[in-house]
Parts: structure tokens; C-alpha cells; sequence
């Protein structure tokens, strides 16, 4: 069995800026968890073995291609219970937004009834992290699968109250944003104790409507 992780990388120019906060914290507080990561916005992690590849590239590939590109935009820093400091997303970047729907009514055989039936087409109305994060764990279906709910960059892990304290000083504002175009997989090396990407899988923008059939009474 090997580990892998599902996520999002920002610009290169966010990567270095990240890079470079994440040096800076370190010189401030030395050795801490993820300082030496490259700056992603994680989508799930699991274990599988590697026979199953192929076809979990496969499920990515398809998915990837009903996604289109948006902005990303980057707006504040916060932190987690369990130590975690990191970069927050704008809502409107987040957040799921209420699909559109079309309705067409298909004509009745028989003029006397007062049924008809309905084809309801549901449309994205803008894609947002949160929808393609869970459409893509929802695509994978695997047992093991470690989700993530809310979609951040992060600065640090487990750091202390203190260490804490002091990387909120350091940090204080952030504007900043990037296109969202494609969704990364990533092997982890257990020698060198990090990920690294082994696929990238571009957005195709071309949606695939989910139609529900229903009757009208």
C-alpha cells in the first residue's frame, strides 16, 4: 500500500510567498511541522495499492474535464485547535453556491391528464473549492479516504500556544489570489517524508448537467 494526496496547487508566486513566510517562521521558531512542504490546498489523502493507479487517474482525469478554471482569492490568516496557522480563503472562493435549475416540461400524449413530466437540469452556477473537493472525493469512493472540509493553505502545523502567538505577530494580512486550473495527485515518499506530484489533471470545462426526472401533478 502507498499513500497519496489529492490537492490544489496555488501560482508558482504563491508558492514562493509561502516559501518564504514559512522560512521566515522557521528562523523565528525553528523546526516545525510542514515547514518544509510546498504550499497546497488539500482535497483528501488515502492508501492504496499501487495496482490501483490507474484507474483512480482515470476517475480524476473524467472529473477534472467537467471542471472550468476560476480565481481563487486569499484574504486573511487563522488558526486551528490542534496548532495548525494558515492562510484563509475568500468565502465567495469556498463557499458552495445554489445551482441553477432549468426545467423543461415535455407535452402530454393524453390532453386530460394533469400529469406531465419534468426533465430538471441542474447547473453550477460558478464552480467554488468546496463543490470541486467534494465532487472529487465523491468520484474517488475510496474506504480510507481522509477528507478535508474546509479548504485553506497552511503556514505550520501542531504549533504550540506560543509558537502560535508568535507567527500571528509575524503574519498579519495577506491579499492575494490565483486561477484554480487543474488538481494535482502526489505520491508520498516515506525516505524523504513528503509528497511529491506524480500527475497533474488540468480542468477541461466541459460540465456535465445532472438531470433528474420527476413528474409535474
Amino acid at each position: 500500500m502507498k499513500r497519496y494526496s489529492v490537492a490544489i496547487y496555488p501560482s508558482k508566486q504563491i508558492i514562493d510567498l509561502v516559501k518564504t513566510m514559512k522560512g521566515y517562521l522557521k528562523s523565528k521558531i525553528y523546526w516545525y511541522n510542514s515547514c518544509n512542504s510546498v504550499a497546497h490546498i488539500t482535497i483528501c489523502e488515502f492508501e492504496i495499492d499501487e495496482s490501483q493507479i490507474d484507474e483512480l487517474k482515470r476517475k480524476l482525469h473524467e472529473i477534472c474535464d467537467t471542471f472550468s478554471p476560476f480565481q481563487v482569492y486569499l484574504d486573511d490568516f487563522s488558526t486551528y485547535e490542534n496548532g495548525a496557522f494558515f492562510i484563509t480563503l475568500n468565502e465567495n472562493s469556498k463557499s458552495s453556491v445554489k445551482p441553477q435549475i432549468k426545467k423543461t416540461q415535455k407535452p402530454a400524449i393524453n390532453s386530460k391528464k394533469k400529469s406531465s413530466n419534468l426533465k430538471v437540469e441542474k447547473i453550477e452556477d460558478k464552480p467554488t473549492l468546496k463543490s470541486i473537493m467534494k465532487k472529487t472525493q465523491e468520484t474517488l469512493r475510496i474506504s480510507n479516504m481522509k477528507k478535508s472540509n474546509d479548504p485553506h493553505i497552511s503556514v505550520a502545523r501542531r504549533l504550540t500556544p506560543e509558537k502560535i502567538k508568535i507567527a500571528s505577530q509575524l503574519f498579519t494580512k495577506i491579499e492575494s489570489d490565483f486561477l484554480c486550473q487543474e488538481i494535482v495527485l502526489r505520491e508520498f515518499d516515506p525516505v524523504k517524508k513528503q509528497y511529491f506530484v506524480i500527475e497533474t489533471f488540468p480542468f477541461g470545462s466541459n460540465p456535465k448537467p445532472e438531470l433528474i426526472q420527476g413528474t409535474l401533478f
